[in-house]
């Protein structure tokens, strides 16, 4: 592979002169022997593990999700079992994985697919699409690691691999590109066995060595095609990266006023949630925006809930 600069390629194009089909051999060779024993890769997972990994994944480090996980997983073993429940009980077994309408999504991905698909998380990748908090990566990412059909599985991680090894660039774009998806489909393996465990090495190639901020290029499998490096790990020129904040931001309110729903084994009193922010009138729209979200409900008497808990 040629590696060639930056400013040659647009963000998400292959850098000219390239062989990506190289890279299948040594990314997925490292795989084998350093991918992490995840529970959501065992076999007994199912596609149902599968899924619910990949709603708790977003956004949100392994380390943070594997206790969420296994409980969820022996409350709700099945998505039939996860219908059943009010919405709010998943949002109270979310914890504080963040980012909770994820757990209301997940919730309604489970009565879907019960009443849909007799409790079995279709094979169908446009079926997996129809479910309801499905999108394209993720449909792509159940087909792939449940079903081993070959899909382009684009998560941050990869998107950050493809930039480097095959752009030519530090970082991808913010958003994910046309360009982008061109270039994934591209490096798919033609097998759909071998193209659904490419896209499993190269997401944990992005999560251990080609990290974000401390890429470990001495250990990484494919450093001598790696165009980026070839061409002297040039620094990001695009816009710069969106950074995430949280103190102070809305979502912090909304957090803490979560915690408080959730701990409750009773409906909570206006008065109690007053208690949580000092700011009356960002408490106020923190609050309304829950219950527009559908993660909370306000009783005729005044009263804070789950949605659907008693």
């Amino acid at each position: 592979m040629t590696a060639t600069t930056a400013t040659e390629t647009a963000p998400g194009e292959a850098a000219p002169e390239t062989d990506p089909l190289a890279l299948h051999t040594p990314v997925i060779e490292w795989f084998h022997h350093n991918a992490r024993d995840l529970p959501w890769r065992r076999p007994e997972a199912g596609a149902w593990g599968v899924m619910v990994s990949e709603f708790m994944l977003q956004q949100t480090p392994v380390s943070r999700v594997l206790p969420v996980y296994e409980e969820w997983l022996k409350r709700w073993p099945r998505p039939a079992d996860l219908a059943a429940e009010a919405a709010g009980e998943a949002v109270r077994a979310w914890g504080r994985l963040g980012y909770p309408r994820r757990a209301l999504r997940l919730h309604g991905a489970a009565a879907a697919i019960a009443e849909r698909h007799g409790g079995e998380v279709p094979t169908d990748h446009h079926q997996l699409l129809a479910l309801p908090g499905v999108g394209e990566y993720t449909a792509a990412a159940v087909a792939s690691f449940a079903y081993q059909q070959r899909h382009a599985v684009l998560d941050t991680n990869v998107r950050r691999v493809f930039a480097r090894a095959v752009t030519g660039t530090e970082y991808p774009p913010n958003a994910t590109t046309a360009a982008e998806r061109k270039l994934a489909r591209m490096l798919l393996p033609n097998e759909a066995s071998t193209a659904a465990r490419w896209a499993a090495a190269t997401m944990e190639l992005g999560a251990l060595l080609c990290t974000a901020r401390s890429p470990e290029c001495g250990r990484c499998p494919i450093a001598e095609l790696c165009a980026w490096r070839g061409a002297g790990s040039p620094k990001h020129q695009g816009a710069p990266r969106r950074g995430q904040t949280y103190v102070g931001t809305d979502r912090q309110v909304r957090g803490k006023l979560l915690a408080v729903l959730r701990d409750a084994a009773t409906p909570v009193p206006r008065a109690v949630l007053d208690r949580v922010w000092h700011d009356p009138e960002q408490r106020a729209r923190a609050l309304g925006g829950l219950v527009s979200d559908g993660l909370a409900e306000r009783l005729p008497d005044g009263r804070y809930r789950l949605p659907g808990t008693d």
